[in-house]
């Protein structure tokens, strides 16, 4: 799967190198990168920083699936999708969902794609520390909401 990245670290990751190796073919038309960030805010308290854990094996086949979904609905060239794990702080960029296509469209759309699935399907618990204390994140109805759109 040489047209497939996908990789989950503690490391800061380089969108300039991500952007690179997007647009390496010549048919390449559109690309698109989307990057999350910690949020200072969240469910109204401020956040001072987060921490993500994960099973290596179960997130990576996962990760895996979801991308495989995306290449099958979208005419679409490379797939990179970068998820840091650890203790992040706020502001730090937390995720990286990046695709290439012929066309603007199905780039944007297998982009989108791919992030609500992440967000809902992938095994990562977030624990979340703010002012009165840390607790673990639970999935919201926004998310499956984004799910049904699929």
């Amino acid at each position: 799967m040489h047209n497939i990245q996908i990789a989950v670290q503690e490391q800061p990751f380089d969108q300039n190198e991500v952007y690179r190796w997007l647009s390496e073919q010549n048919s390449v038309g559109a690309i698109v990168i989307f990057v999350g960030k910690v949020r200072d805010l969240n469910l109204g308290d401020e956040v001072s920083s987060l921490y993500l854990e994960h099973y290596p094996a179960m997130t990576k086949k996962a990760l895996n699936e979801i991308v495989t979904q995306a290449k099958a609905r979208w005419d679409i060239q490379r797939v990179s999708v970068i998820h840091r794990v650890g203790l992040l702080q706020t502001g730090d960029e937390i995720v990286l969902v990046g695709v290439s296509s012929a066309h603007r469209g199905d780039a944007y759309q297998a982009n989108e794609f791919i992030m609500d699935f992440l967000k809902s399907r992938a095994p990562f618990w977030k624990k979340e520390r703010t002012k009165k204390g840390e607790r673990w994140i639970e999935s919201r109805d926004s998310d499956q909401e984004a799910l049904e759109r699929w």
